[in-house]
């Protein structure tokens, strides 16, 4: 199984607006706790011994926030390790000193995951990169994951204008070793970014990319509609509060 799991959690959250104008949007409140509590809380219960949070924007908010918790995570701060540069593979590049040579997950902070499928992702320790997958009624408004037989990963293609499949992209992914020579090689998007699908497109090229689909709940927590959603969720039986 594998013992080490990346939290990408730098990003300023735009689309929370004026929510996360003084704070990361992954410590905004739901139910009394920060969101980021839940993420942790189901991290840890899915087994993962290093975890690894990068961090960004306001980060005196998330020192304090695990000065405080005391969760057993490592700090790694992007805009030092990469100061001007950007994109959703930064986080992985910061992290290569700490999993170069190792198998490890990534997942988004400001996603709620469960603890079966992040459990799931642990368990896939072959040669092979995998991405989480979801059935989503407006594929439009996510990456698409194009798969052939076998859950063999085509392409991904962002946010489509015309319909090429409903199963998309939600930022879970399980990487070997081999994904920061892929990166290096890959280099800058034409967004003027450094981008993991970019990455993940290349080595799904060789054929060595698989689609791991979810088989529970996930909550995208990007807007501030997304915080009525995941209140309610908690809600409901299908989380213990802790």
């Amino acid at each position: 199984m594998i013992d080490d799991i990346l939290i990408s959690a730098g990003g300023k959250g735009t689309r929370m607006k004026h929510l996360s104008k003084d704070m990361p949007k992954h410590l905004l409140d739901v139910e009394g706790r920060p969101f980021l509590h839940y993420v942790l809380n189901n991290v840890m219960q899915a087994g993962f011994e290093n975890i690894y949070l990068v961090v960004g924007y306001r980060k005196e908010h998330m020192e304090k926030f695990a000065a405080l918790h005391q969760y057993p995570i490592t700090l790694i701060d992007q805009f030092g390790e990469m100061p001007g540069k950007y994109g959703t593979a930064c986080p992985v590049m910061c992290a290569r000193k700490y999993l170069q040579g190792k198998q490890f997950v990534s997942i988004a902070g400001d996603n709620y995951y469960s603890v079966k499928d992040l459990t799931a992702m642990r368990d896939r320790d072959d040669a092979y990169t995998y991405v989480g997958g979801l059935v989503s009624e407006h594929p439009e408004d996510w990456g698409v994951l194009v798969v052939r037989e076998g859950d063999v990963l085509e392409r991904i293609v962002e946010k489509p204008k015309e319909f090429v499949g409903n199963l998309t992209n939600v930022s879970l992914y399980k990487f070997t070793p081999t994904v920061f020579d892929v990166i290096d090689s890959v280099g800058i998007s034409s967004r003027g970014e450094y981008e993991i699908t970019d990455a993940i497109s290349t080595l799904a090229k060789r054929g060595n990319v698989r689609v791991k689909k979810l088989e529970d709940s996930w909550i995208d927590f990007g807007r501030p509609e997304d915080i009525q959603r995941m209140e309610e969720f908690l809600r409901s039986a299908k989380f213990p509060l802790k």
